[in-house]
């Protein structure tokens, strides 16, 4: 004996659960209103039904899109929050060599011109300049806070 094809079920058809009992009340009132109108009131019928449940599947499709585009929004702020190190080992290795470089004359010219306090002040603008780069390449570097660290970690999820 050969079986007739399955047809796609509900759920794969819709992504609703075919247990959706405002649905299933619906199909057993259009079904009882076609046996007590007749036939030639089942096209109205069926066209009502697949109304409502169009209506249904419009209902969970923007459900799922909008879930979506939050995530996606969700995604989005959190990735526009946490600045990520845009300089690599080389640029940073680089930063601190010139540093270095430039504050030999810097310390003569300071000291030279001033005496200690020129030289101070020299030294506190080098130390300066190298605290800025280092807290734009480490987020949260002085403030205690580390990117990557457990407690950040737990607020992701």
């Amino acid at each position: 004996m050969r079986r007739a094809p399955r047809l796609p079920s509900l759920v794969r058809m819709t992504g609703m659960d075919a247990r959706d009992t405002d649905l299933k009340k619906e199909l057993d009132a259009s079904l009882q209103a076609r046996r007590e109108l007749g036939e030639e009131y089942e096209s109205a019928l069926v066209d009502s039904f697949l109304e409502k449940v169009d209506q249904r599947i419009d209902a969970a499709v923007e459900r799922r899109v909008r879930r979506q585009l939050a995530e996606q929004q969700t995604v989005s702020a959190r990735d526009s929050r946490s600045p990520r190190a845009t300089d690599s080992w080389g640029e940073r290795f680089g930063f601190g060599i010139v540093s270095l470089v430039l504050a030999v004359p810097l310390s003569a010219i300071g000291g030279g011109v001033s005496g200690l306090p020129g030289l101070i002040a020299a030294w506190v603008g080098i130390v300066g300049v190298n605290a800025v780069q280092a807290a734009r390449t480490n987020p949260g570097l002085f403030t205690g806070r580390r990117r990557g660290s457990a407690k950040d970690d737990a607020w992701e999820d």
